[in-house]
């Protein structure tokens, strides 16, 4: 794995037990002989949920080890043991699927669950392009276009098939999960921000009904994806796994597009892209979905409801990132002015149900 950039020392209250863990892979991973294993630990410092570190073996092997974040109140969503299950059962069914290695049940090793996996390298891009790599607008539309590609691919698994079944409870998934962020909502807030409750009250209002359900990433955008070195359209690697399950497919691609920022959209907005999709070339999120219904097959009529979701969910995240940073239960700075990104997401997704267009 690569986060696209260097790695650093873990950050205040997030370090890792080394002695702990190094006696523990000496026992159990895989080639091992039972002696501890000589290991530098470092920390990705990217991400704002389940922390990853990289681990550096005295043999010259590079591991990633995962683990919930510090402090969370969400244990559902920081799932180690379901992680780990998803990743081993789509890795001989997909080749873009990280190998997982080892999974670690044993709370006493590091105080929580976690699991390794190997490390996959490639390119992985953030707001702006690494140092050296140049997109231009032909490359940046067919990177575009593969991210839609590789959405389109997954979807089309047969999960029953790889035995990822019993992974989720696809009737009835669209009014849970409205219902479900709205609670988590509540059950995170700090302050008092109207286009939040506005923006539940709608979807709750407007729910669809899902077509034929699919194994679903929900958090597939630029920076959870490792692109190929020596060609940056071309996907190696999807990575982030931790609130993949099995539902209305239509709610990945809504959650994609809350990610997709245009060149033409507000400033604030523009500010918080995870990608370079406001560069010349890039799809725009009409021509996102165009593309996904041509390749899937699948109607999106309801286009303006998932994509208000996707940005309704993206907020309650927020949101409950912020409130383990007002809660004290992470140092990290970056959390801090959070808080607003919480109201600038619904306000626009208030907006787009109010203009009923992406």
């Amino acid at each position: 794995m690569s986060d696209g950039g260097e790695t650093r020392p873990p950050r205040a209250g997030e370090e890792l037990d080394a002695a702990r863990l190094a006696a523990y892979l000496g026992e159990h991973l895989p080639g091992a002989d039972g002696q501890p294993i000589a290991l530098e630990v470092e920390q990705f410092p990217g991400g704002h949920s389940n922390l990853t570190y990289l681990l550096r073996l005295a043999d010259g092997r590079e591991l990633v080890l995962r683990r919930p974040p510090v402090g969370s109140k969400v244990k559902a969503a920081h799932d180690m043991g379901r992680e780990f299950r998803v990743l081993s059962r789509l890795a001989g069914a997909w080749a873009k699927t990280p190998r997982p290695l080892l999974e670690c049940d044993d709370e006493s090793v590091l105080g929580c669950r976690f699991y390794i996996m190997e490390r996959l390298r490639g390119v992985i891009l953030r707001k702006e392009p690494p140092p050296g790599l140049s997109l231009d607008p032909d490359t940046a539309r067919r990177a575009s276009e593969a991210v839609v590609d590789g959405m389109v691919e997954l979807h089309a698994i047969d999960y029953q098939a790889i035995g990822l079944g019993d992974l989720g409870h696809p009737d009835g998934y669209v009014e849970r999960q409205v219902r479900g962020w709205t609670e988590r909502y509540g059950g995170s807030r700090t302050d008092d921000i109207p286009s939040v409750i506005r923006v539940a009250e709608w979807l709750a209002a407007h729910r669809p009904e899902s077509g034929p359900p699919a194994l679903i990433h929900n958090d597939f955008k630029f920076d959870n994806l490792v692109l190929a070195p020596d060609d940056v359209t071309r996907i190696i690697g999807v990575l982030d796994w931790e609130m993949s399950t099995v539902g209305d497919p239509l709610m990945d691609l809504g959650t994609a597009l809350a990610y997709w920022v245009e060149d033409g959209d507000p400033e604030p907005f523009r500010g918080m892209r995870f990608g370079p999709t406001t560069l010349p070339g890039m799809l725009t999120r009409a021509e996102v979905a165009a593309r996904y219904a041509a390749r899937s097959g699948r109607p999106v009529d309801d286009i303006v409801f998932y994509f208000a979701f996707g940005l309704f969910k993206t907020a309650v995240v927020v949101q409950q990132i912020y409130y383990r940073w007002k809660q004290g239960l992470t140092q990290d700075p970056r959390f801090a002015p959070l808080i607003h990104a919480v109201g600038l997401l619904c306000d626009r997704a208030a907006a787009a149900i109010e203009r009923r267009s992406l």
